[in-house]
């Protein structure tokens, strides 16, 4: 039984929690937040211990692991900190919105991000797994073409887009990391982003929509496109298109029932509308891979390089938008 310290207790850090409850193999020990309220909330819920400093659980040898899910300002600080304790570590994307402060960090640490396992939850997304597991047995052939939709419901808050790092580095870096999972490395990257939704957004230098094609360093494509808007709920779907077919993950709607009458055929209840009812199963299984980790020592996938990978193709779909060039990696 491995005893995990979760550092953060907002909402994806009660995700997260949620997930290491679900778990046989693992038992939330400790809790950090500094908003004591916070903390004693998840605390109580899941039977740890609470703190409003971080040092009780990074210095607690009893605890096999960690879950960074504080804000992304703190995240190279809290796991540095924790694998130099030699405790294993989950972080939440980004590792930090500076690519410098990500390479300062694997220059210190070295070898002891080989302990560092970075939340990219779609990745293990049942429907997205099982994708790429037939991509990869051959059953479309070569892959060709990949296309990524990623659709927020509604426009987040206007002090959250300030803070966040932008639409690539917060939100499309999912996708960019999914990209890379299907494709390998990324040779080019093109961006083209619009402001439709949230004049909010505008004012804050960021855009609300944006379409990313990406090539391969072998020359296969791949088509992003994200918004923050969706009238119809959470638009999660994936296509992989290769040369003896194509597999296509599609929405999740809440029941299969589908009713047909004079008005409507086939007529489905809404897709889902929350990010964690359509994740929740990706998050349990990127945790149960967490663990497995840990039991085996064995180095975590997706690891700090897919993580400083990412945020590389990011920063590049920000430049290529400012200046309407293509951009060339590496």
């Amino acid at each position: 039984m491995k005893r995990i310290g979760l550092l953060g207790c907002g909402r994806i850090g009660q995700v997260h929690a949620a997930s290491v409850a679900a778990s046989a193999r693992a038992e939330l020990a400790a809790v950090f937040d500094p908003f004591e309220e916070s903390a004693r909330a998840v605390a109580q819920a899941y039977g740890a211990a609470a703190h409003t400093s971080p040092e009780p659980i990074l210095d607690d040898e009893s605890i096999d692991a960690v879950i960074v899910a504080s804000p992304t300002p703190t995240h190279i600080d809290l796991l540095t900190r924790a694998v130099q304790r030699g405790k294993g570590v989950l972080c939440e994307k980004p590792i930090d919105l500076d690519l410098a402060r990500v390479d300062a960090c694997l220059d210190e640490l070295g070898e002891l991000t080989d302990r560092v396992m970075l939340g990219f939850n779609r990745r293990f997304d049942p429907s997205f797994a099982d994708v790429r597991a037939r991509v990869a047995t051959g059953e479309i052939g070569n892959l060709e073409q990949l296309t990524i939709i990623s659709r927020d419901p509604a426009a987040p808050p206007a002090g959250y887009v300030e803070t966040s790092g932008g639409l690539f580095r917060d939100m499309m870096i999912h996708d960019l990391d999914m990209a890379r999972f299907f494709l390998g490395d990324v040779a080019e990257v093109t961006a083209l982003g619009s402001n439709l939704i949230s004049p909010e957004i505008a004012a804050a230098g960021d855009v609300d929509g944006a379409v990313v094609t990406l090539r391969s360093v072998d020359g296969r494509l791949a088509t992003i496109t994200n918004s923050r808007r969706c009238a119809y709920g959470y638009d999660q779907r994936l296509e992989a298109f290769g040369e003896l077919g194509a597999l296509e993950a599609r929405n999740q709607h809440p029941t299969s029932v589908r009713f047909s009458g004079a008005q409507a055929t086939e007529s489905a209840p809404p897709i889902h509308h929350f990010f964690l009812d359509r994740y929740t199963p990706a998050y349990r299984a990127e945790f149960e891979a967490f663990v497995t980790a840990l039991e085996t020592s064995e180095k975590p996938s997706p690891g700090f390089g897919d993580g400083r990978a990412a945020l590389v193709l990011a920063d590049a779909a920000g430049e290529s938008l400012r200046t309407g060039r293509t951009i060339t990696i590496g």
